[in-house]
């Protein structure tokens, strides 16, 4: 929480310490009165200039940072890094659509808290999660789920979605928001054009592998056994058809500009941004990607995503954030590697060089302003 508080000058860090204080204790900051579904109200004009009037070029020394880590580890990637406060990105592949997994978590919950401060949705809303709120892979809050359901509210659903990314609890929140349409309409109405929603979690991994989603698939290890029961050449098909055009295919630069936006305050009230940034503070997939590579002082909010693997590749390895320096200097950064053979260490250890280089930018150009003086 320090980390967080740090990079948090004046009354945003207070109130990030409130909302995290509110959250724990199980409260909200709307009432459950206040809550209404999504189809009694239509979206409304929202959109919001994102990004700021003028940027600057990327810095060549970043650049050639990126390129040479990019080259090293000789599969295709993607790299984007952009300065919150100037707008300039560097990257590599930057504007190509990769497959985000669960990245894509992330834009489903800032549309969620778009509803909540729109007053379509609360905080602290009950939700009641029943055998077809089932999906697939990691999902511990369907371990829950008994003949008459489980109970719990919005705000639960938020927090096992980004801090844990429970796929079960990330569908339930798509269907609050009126399914995967409702998502993109409400991105399109944000303004975020760079980053895309597709399908829910459990129809995305089901397609990947080749199969249509069954209820049945949601219980035990019902879903790989179905997998496993298909025709190699059919589960290869899907598979390439999926990495050619994923549902939920966005580009580093898209990603790191919606990023940018969020931390700069432009797509959500300061409550709602500060409550999912400490969510991204929180999570606990990935601690030696991008988070591994942090310098001492440095603090990062991120989302993760993790495909399936198959016939010696992992699929849609990535992990995207918002680092921040000791200054309170924020860079929106997305490493994203669409197929992967590589081992896992060598996969880390690519993740924590784009954050060194990010940090090595940081160092540069703090040791050019003192030069300034």
């Amino acid at each position: 929480m320090a980390k967080v508080l740090r990079h948090l000058k004046g009354p945003f860090g207070l109130a990030l310490l409130v909302l995290v204080g509110v959250a724990a204790a199980g409260g909200g900051l709307v009432s459950a009165d206040h809550a209404v579904r999504l189809a009694s109200r239509p979206l409304g004009a929202t959109r919001l200039a994102i990004g700021p009037k003028k940027t600057l070029p990327a810095p060549q020394a970043l650049q050639d940072d990126l390129d040479a880590i990019a080259a090293d580890f000789r599969e295709p990637l993607g790299v984007a890094v952009t300065d919150v406060t100037t707008g300039w990105t560097a990257g590599v592949d930057k504007d190509r659509p990769y497959p985000q997994q669960s990245v894509s978590k992330l834009w489903v919950a800032i549309t969620v808290m778009k509803a909540i401060d729109q007053r379509r949705l609360a905080w602290d809303a009950p939700v009641t999660l029943t055998d077809a709120d089932r999906s697939v892979f990691f999902q511990p809050v369907a371990y829950n789920i008994r003949g008459d359901g489980y109970q719990t509210h919005l705000s639960d659903l938020l927090r096992r979605a980004l801090v844990e990314s429970d796929n079960a609890a990330n569908d339930r929140l798509m269907r609050e928001m009126g399914g995967p349409g409702g998502v993109a309409a409400a991105l399109a109405d944000m303004g975020l054009t760079g980053v895309k929603v597709g399908a829910y979690e459990r129809d995305l991994q089901a397609r990947t592998a080749g199969l249509a989603w069954r209820p049945e698939y949601g219980i035990g290890w019902n879903f790989q056994a179905a997998r496993e029961q298909l025709p190699k050449a059919e589960r290869e098909a899907a598979m390439a058809a999926y990495l050619a055009e994923p549902l939920d295919g966005s580009s580093p630069a898209g990603i790191t500009t919606a990023l940018a936006a969020l931390s700069r305050g432009e797509l959500l009230s300061p409550d709602s941004t500060q409550k999912i940034l400490a969510l991204m503070h929180a999570a606990r997939t990935g601690p030696q990607r991008l988070k591994g590579g942090l310098p001492a002082g440095w603090s990062i909010a991120h989302k993760t995503g993790t495909g399936q693997d198959f016939e010696g590749y992992s699929n849609g390895i990535n992990d995207v954030g918002l680092l921040t320096a000791p200054d309170g200097h924020t860079y929106a950064v997305a490493v994203m590697m669409r197929h992967t053979r590589r081992p896992v260490p060598e996969r880390l250890a690519f993740m924590q060089a784009v954050t060194r280089a990010v940090a090595a930018q940081w160092a540069r150009d703090r040791s050019g302003e003192a030069s300034a003086l």
